[in-house]
């Protein structure tokens, strides 16, 4: 059985391709596929593109190409839940698109044709990424250098791990107005949502229409506002990356 990882961004990806076993690349649809073992276990490493039409592509080629027997996201994402801190780990528990709007044929948020607007992530699945990442947070302070050299803050701070609603749209997140205003509208109407990004709950309907076990964890890179005090380039690098790593792996452990 295939596992495949998607990852978000060409860091994450090139950590783990580091460490595959008989690696080989392939390209389909545009895109490059890397195949190879893991701990033991057969995965398929892609990058997902940018926004939802991309990577619903890049999981429908998983599917269909490759014959993945399931499919888990590594990414960052912003913060929007209270609480939920630059550092912290968001495992999704279900995935809503924000921007999905077809009112007044569908009541807003829900996805037509499914009768609902939260398409949830697989237990099992995100049981074992919560443990993997549970531990890696908790192991991670000193060790994955999270002074980014633009704020100490991160190094005071306890990073916690989070197990909830993200939210996917095709809009970059990047004011405060706004990401109060998401956080509160969705809140209003009963989606307490933790985390925003770009690309998870299309990957979820992919996954949902195959019957293709999903799981995913965002590390948050920001609070999605105007005032955030971290280098993202910096973060990704000696943050994003080492979680994605370390999680990934521990995860194929446990599986």
């Amino acid at each position: 059985m295939t596992t495949a990882i998607l990852s978000a961004l060409p860091e994450e990806q090139s950590s783990l391709v580091q460490h595959l076993l008989h690696p080989q690349r392939l390209m389909h649809a545009g895109r490059a596929f890397w195949l190879g073992e893991l701990h033991g276990r057969a995965v398929v490493l892609a990058l997902s593109g940018i926004g939802k039409v991309a990577a619903a592509t890049t999981a429908t080629a998983l599917i269909e190409r490759f014959g993945v027997a399931r499919i888990v996201f590594t990414g960052v994402a912003g913060g929007v839940g209270d609480g939920v801190n630059v550092g912290d780990v968001v495992v999704a528990q279900d995935y809503l698109q924000h921007d999905m709007d077809a009112s007044p044929l569908f009541p807003r948020w829900e996805v037509p044709g499914y009768a609902r607007s939260r398409l949830a992530c697989d237990g099992v699945l995100s049981a074992l990424l919560l443990e993997a990442a549970g531990a890696c947070v908790s192991s991670a302070s000193g060790q994955f250098g999270l002074r980014t050299g633009a704020t100490d803050a991160l190094e005071d701070v306890l990073h916690r791990t989070h197990h909830g609603l993200v939210a996917s749209g095709d809009r970059f997140v990047s004011a405060a107005d706004e990401s109060h205003r998401l956080r509160n509208t969705l809140r209003d109407a009963g989606h307490d949502v933790l985390a925003v990004e770009m690309e998870g709950a299309a990957v979820a309907q992919v996954c949902h229409d195959y019957g293709i076990p999903f799981a995913a964890v965002r590390t948050i890179s920001d609070r999605a506002d105007d005032t955030a005090h971290v280098d993202f380039p910096l973060f990704v690098q000696t943050v994003a990356s080492r979680y994605a790593e370390h999680i990934m792996l521990a995860f194929l452990q446990k599986l």
